[in-house]
């Protein structure tokens, strides 16, 4: 992300397309393994292991993973999933309609404000372009009040902690109805 410009956060700004894990890996790897991605827990990850990640992730039945593109030069990971067969098995009771995610913003030396909060805005928009989802599940670290305070601004509402093998995460919902009354009220304050 170099584009130094105010952000306007529209719609057409933000496009996904699914991640291929060998031609992406190089770039991903230097996104996951980044000092400020520490929650992603990629750190040491080799670029082996991180093609090795998403080829996994590719071949499953119940997780995607996405290049996120602003304005068309990749800026974002994003994960899919269905918490009733990948992360969450066991740990709470899924509802039909459920989606989990996973996103995670690029390393960059320009700071943009409203960036990554235009970032999870565009997450959210594409997972509730299925009309299938009802809501949106997230399970990040406790530890980690940044993207607590951008759920919150998309309209997540904490449920409970939960022990994960790999982490202690504040386990999150949002509908859709959250989610369009928390776009609405960043729009009526501008």
């Amino acid at each position: 992300m170099t584009d130094s410009t105010q952000l306007t956060a529209s719609a057409g700004d933000f496009t996904f397309r699914p991640l291929d894990a060998l031609t992406d890996a190089e770039l991903v790897h230097g996104w996951v393994t980044h000092p400020k991605a520490a929650f992603w827990l990629m750190q040491e990850a080799t670029l082996p292991e991180v093609e090795r990640e998403y080829m996994s992730i590719a071949a499953a039945e119940h997780h995607d993973a996405f290049l996120g593109l602003y304005r068309g030069t990749p800026a974002f990971l994003m994960e899919r999933y269905d918490p009733a067969h990948v992360e969450l098995v066991g740990l709470y009771e899924p509802l039909p309609g459920d989606v989990g995610m996973h996103f995670l913003t690029a390393p960059s030396d320009v700071r943009v404000p409203g960036f990554t909060r235009g970032v999870i805005t565009a997450v959210m928009r594409e997972l509730f372009a299925d009309p299938a989802t009802e809501r949106v599940v997230v399970e990040p670290d406790v530890r980690n009040t940044a993207v607590h305070a951008l759920n919150e601004a998309v309209g997540f509402r904490p449920e409970t902690v939960i022990q994960k093998p790999e982490k202690e995460a504040l386990l999150s919902f949002c509908t859709r109805e959250q989610f369009e009354a928390a776009v609405r009220e960043r729009e009526l304050a501008i």
